[in-house]
C-alpha cells in the first residue's frame, strides 16, 4: 500500500507542477491585490474629496451609471464606501442588448462627485496595465481561460487535496515489525511506549540534515516544508474546490456538516418575473427591516451594510451586511433573500454559529484570500505561495535525480550483458 502511495503522490505531483506553479506564483501577489492596484493606479484607486464633499446616496449613484450605460444594468449594487477609495460596479449587459455591446464591464466612479475616473473589461490583459492584477487573478483561478480553465483547475484542486493526505502519510515511519510478531518474542511496554517510539521515528520527518548534499536537503525541505505548512496546504487545496468545482465541494460538505442553503441553491420564483416587483429603494428598506429583525432575534450585531443584488433568473433579492456572525471584518456574507416580487422572506443565510458546514466554508476561503488577519495574514498567504512553488520545484527536482540515477542503472545493466555477451562468443 505505501508503495502504491509513493507511485501516486510522485505523477500527481507531476501532473500538478505547472499548476502548482502558477497558483503559486500569481497568489503571492494577489495576497496583496488591493495595495498593488493602489500602488499601480493611484489616480484611479484614491479619492480625496474637497471639503464639505457629501457622498451620493448608493441607489442614486447606480442609476446614474445605468444612465451613463443605457445597455447595462446593475444587478449588483455596493452600499459600503471605504473611506479614500472609489465605487466600483460590474456592468451586465441588459437582456435586449448583446454582450458585445458593452466594451468594459468595471466601472470605477468618485462617490462624491459621481464622475467616471476609469472604466475596463476586466481581466483583459490586451488593455495594457490597467488590467495587470485582473489578469493575474484569471490566470490563478483558471490560467485565464475561464469557464474550462476554472473546471481543470478545480479537478486540480481535488487532486491536491487527496495528495496532500497522501503527502502526509507517506512522512510517517514504516511500520515497524513488533516483538509480539516474532517467533519467541516478548512485549516489551505497552501503547504510550510505542506511542513515544513513533513519535520519536517520525520526529526525523520534520528535520532538515543542511549539513548533507544538496539531494538529501532538497528531499528534506519536500518532506519536511510539508509538514511545517500542511495545515494550509490543506486549507488552500480544499477551499480551491470550493472555488472551482462546487459540484464536488456542496455534497461532500453537506453529508460532513450541517449546510443552509444559498442564493444559488434557492428554487427560482415561477414563474421568474422580467422585473422585480419592489424597486430598489423598496428592496433596500425590506432587506434592511428583515436583517434587523433576524439581527434581534439572533442577537448579532450589524457593523455595515454591504450590498443588494438582484438576481433576474431566480427572481430573487438578497441584501448583505458586515455582522458580528461574520469570521472578519473584510467579509461581508450575513445575508437575507426575499422575492423581488412582494418582499416574501425565502432564507437567511448566518455566516457562523449556525450551520457547522457553511462556518468550515467561511473560514476556508477567508484564509485562502486573506481576508482576515490584516497584513500580517497577507504576508503569510504570500509566503505560503512562494512555499507552492518551492515543494513543486523540488519534488520535480527529486523525480528528476530518481529517474536519472534509474537510467544510469539500466545502462549499466545493458552494458554488463553485452559485456558478458561479448565474452561468451
Amino acid at each position: 500500500m505505501r508503495q502504491l502511495f509513493v507511485i501516486w503522490h510522485r505523477y500527481i505531483g507531476l501532473v500538478m507542477t505547472l499548476f502548482l506553479l502558477v497558483a503559486g506564483v500569481t497568489g503571492t501577489m494577489l495576497a496583496f491585490y488591493g495595495e498593488l492596484e493602489a500602488l499601480l493606479h493611484p489616480h484611479i484607486m484614491r479619492i480625496t474629496p474637497a471639503s464639505g464633499q457629501q457622498l451620493i446616496d448608493p441607489i442614486a449613484l447606480a442609476e446614474q451609471v445605468e444612465q451613463r450605460y443605457p445597455h447595462a444594468v446593475l444587478n449588483r449594487i455596493p452600499l459600503h464606501y471605504e473611506s479614500g477609495k472609489p465605487m466600483r460596479y460590474f456592468l451586465q449587459p441588459l437582456p435586449s442588448a448583446s454582450a458585445e455591446s458593452l466594451q468594459n464591464n468595471e466601472i470605477f466612479i468618485d462617490p462624491y462627485t459621481g464622475a467616471v475616473l476609469a472604466e475596463r473589461k476586466w481581466g483583459d490583459i490586451s488593455q495594457g496595465l490597467i488590467n495587470l492584477l485582473p489578469f493575474i487573478y484569471r490566470l490563478h483561478f483558471s490560467l485565464a481561460v475561464d469557464k474550462w480553465g476554472r473546471t481543470l483547475f478545480g479537478i486540480i484542486a481535488l487532486m491536491w487535496t487527496l495528495d496532500c493526505l497522501v503527502g502526509a502519510y507517506l512522512t510517517f515511519p514504516p511500520r515497524q515489525v513488533s516483538a509480539r510478531s516474532r517467533p519467541g518474542g516478548a512485549v516489551t511496554g505497552g501503547m504510550v511506549s510505542a506511542m513515544a517510539n513513533w513519535c520519536r521515528r517520525w520526529k526525523k520527518a520534520w528535520q532538515v540534515r543542511w549539513g548533507s548534499g544538496f539531494y538529501k536537503v532538497s528531499f528534506d525541505l519536500h518532506r519536511a516544508g510539508g509538514l511545517w505548512v500542511w495545515a494550509m496546504l490543506f486549507v488552500f487545496a480544499w477551499s480551491g474546490v470550493a472555488f472551482n468545482l462546487a459540484e464536488v465541494y456542496r455534497p461532500v460538505m453537506t453529508q460532513l456538516f450541517a449546510s443552509q442553503q444559498t442564493e444559488s441553491e434557492l428554487a427560482a420564483i415561477q414563474p421568474a418575473p422580467a422585473l422585480p416587483g419592489l424597486n430598489r429603494q423598496q428592496a433596500l428598506a425590506r432587506g434592511q427591516l428583515l436583517m434587523q429583525q433576524a439581527s434581534a432575534d439572533k442577537k448579532f450585531a450589524i457593523r455595515f451594510e454591504n450590498r443588494l443584488t438582484y438576481l433576474p433568473n431566480k427572481g430573487i433579492y438578497s441584501y448583505a451586511v458586515n455582522s458580528s456572525l461574520d469570521v472578519s471584518d473584510e467579509v461581508a456574507n450575513t445575508r437575507v433573500m426575499f422575492d423581488a416580487q412582494d418582499g416574501r422572506l425565502l432564507a437567511y443565510y448566518y455566516p457562523s454559529s449556525v450551520a457547522s458546514g457553511n462556518t468550515v466554508t467561511e473560514w476556508l476561503l477567508a484564509l485562502h484570500t486573506a481576508r482576515m488577519g490584516g497584513v500580517p495574514m497577507q504576508v503569510f498567504v504570500s509566503l505560503m505561495g512562494m512555499t507552492v512553488v518551492g515543494l513543486s520545484l523540488t519534488g520535480v527536482y527529486l523525480w528528476w535525480r530518481k529517474r536519472k540515477a534509474k537510467m544510469a542503472a539500466k545502462g549499466q545493466v545493458s552494458r554488463l550483458q553485452k559485456s558478458a555477451v561479448t565474452a561468451a562468443g
